[in-house]
């Protein structure tokens, strides 16, 4: 997998992040025959679907036909086939669109993944973060951090799926974000009561009360009208906001982490102060607050929400992309979301993924190109799935030709993505109404 350079690990293409975009990049990269490693910050790959809870991978089919398909597509039916689960009708497109994302067991997803990585030829190191990046001549030298220490690699080619363009900061290139940032969101699973036994409108008046005086926050939950129905009818999941939170450096992702469980706490302190409540339990938490946006790079193309809308098809498209809007407001006061119109599939061009000034790093997963509007559609899990896979044959073409990261011929990479079953912008046609 990897050979030893003058003291240093060599390595064709480095990946840096395990989750929905790492893991299909760095399978992708070592099946073509690329020295590969896959090095993630936390002990289990998956990302937002292990480590954050959102274990419902999708959206893979658009309008009752697939249109992202590939390494992710797999790992995805596997974890669902392993859980003893099924599949949801992807055929009836009008249901609402959560509905057809894929709930996995997380934990049997990342073992999936695991094994998947594995079983590919990559290396792969867990509890590792990156700790320093710069050119050396044609390589990247990459200094990487583990519970032994400090360790050196060269990496011929980068594909930074860190969700946070990591390796595009510290290698000086430009990144970018938006004074007004999403709320993250604290997965959680509540139990202890019964639906049916729970007086709505009372409790609805105890939190109006509650953010009167100061026990909640206005921002802690994410829908303001009917508050405690929609809350407690979810469970909890994934209806909780924390506003203001920036998670692109080690000390603000410390702060979201903290105020998360403050948020947390106060919620279900309040909680169980009422009638039918008092029983109240936390079953299940992610141990990581949900960000759903930090940097996104200067890339050589940018995304945006019109070109979203409208299904743009770029010259230089490598993947599709389907997800309706969905701009978590960033004062916390509910969701925007936006349907696209019948038809639509919007595709991911590679120019979105590379960053002006670097000829051997490409970029897939949320942090790509593109606008606070577009980047709420496109950052979902298989959408990351889909551009990590084109990142990783992209990264390994760009080292076989020998050429820059934006120079490797489409057609090949085509043809690469085809031989591992993804599905390429513009083959799949969508029947009229």
């Amino acid at each position: 997998m990897v050979t030893p350079h003058g003291g240093e690990t060599l390595l064709d293409v480095l990946v840096i992040g395990g989750g929905a975009a790492g893991v299909p990049a760095a399978i992708q990269a070592a099946s073509m025959g690329m020295r590969t490693m896959l090095v993630e910050k936390n002990g289990a790959l998956g990302g937002t679907t292990t480590v954050a809870g959102v274990a419902l991978p999708g959206l893979f089919h658009a309008w009752g036909q697939q249109v992202i398909a590939g390494i992710g597509w797999e790992m995805v039916k596997q974890a669902v086939s392993l859980a003893g689960g099924t599949l949801p009708n992807f055929s009836d497109w009008r249901q609402p669109h959560y509905k057809l994302q894929v709930p996995v067991v997380a934990p049997l997803f990342a073992a999936t993944a695991d094994e998947a990585v594995l079983r590919s030829g990559s290396g792969l190191r867990l509890h590792t973060m990156l700790g320093a990046v710069s050119p050396a001549g044609d390589f990247w030298r990459v200094t990487l951090c583990g519970k032994e220490g400090l360790t050196q690699v060269l990496a011929r080619r980068i594909v930074d799926c860190s969700g946070d363009a990591d390796v595009v900061g510290l290698a000086g290139l430009e990144r970018e974000s938006n004074t007004q940032r999403q709320p993250g969101t604290l997965m959680v699973r509540l139990g202890g009561y019964e639906l049916e036994e729970l007086d709505f409108e009372a409790l609805d008046v105890a939190y109006s009360r509650a953010v009167s005086n100061g026990e909640l926050r206005a921002t802690d939950l994410s829908m303001s009208e009917r508050p405690m129905r929609r809350f407690l009818s979810s469970r909890g999941e994934n209806t909780i906001h924390v506003t203001g939170v920036d998670g692109g450096t080690s000390v603000t992702r410390t702060a979201a982490e903290v105020e998360a469980r403050r948020t947390l706490t106060r919620i279900y302190r309040f909680l169980r102060g009422q009638e039918g409540l008092q029983n109240l339990t936390v079953d299940s938490w992610a141990i990581e607050c949900g960000i759903r946006e930090t940097f996104t790079i200067d890339g050589l193309e940018r995304i945006r929400s019109d070109d979203y809308l409208s299904g743009r098809h770029w010259d230089d498209a490598v993947s599709n992309s389907f997800y309706p809007i969905d701009l978590h407001r960033p004062d916390g006061d509910g969701i925007e979301i936006r349907a696209l119109p019948y038809g639509t599939v919007p595709s991911i061009p590679r120019g979105a993924m590379i960053p002006r000034g670097s000829n051997n790093l490409i970029v897939a997963g949320r942090a790509i190109a593109g606008d606070q509007e577009a980047n709420s559609a496109y950052r979902v899990q298989a959408s990351c799935m889909a551009m990590g896979q084109a990142a990783g044959a992209n990264a390994a073409l760009s080292v076989t030709e020998r050429v820059p990261m934006a120079e490797v011929p489409l057609p090949l990479l085509h043809d690469a993505l085809r031989a591992r079953g993804a599905i390429i912008p513009g083959e799949v046609v969508i029947p009229p109404r």
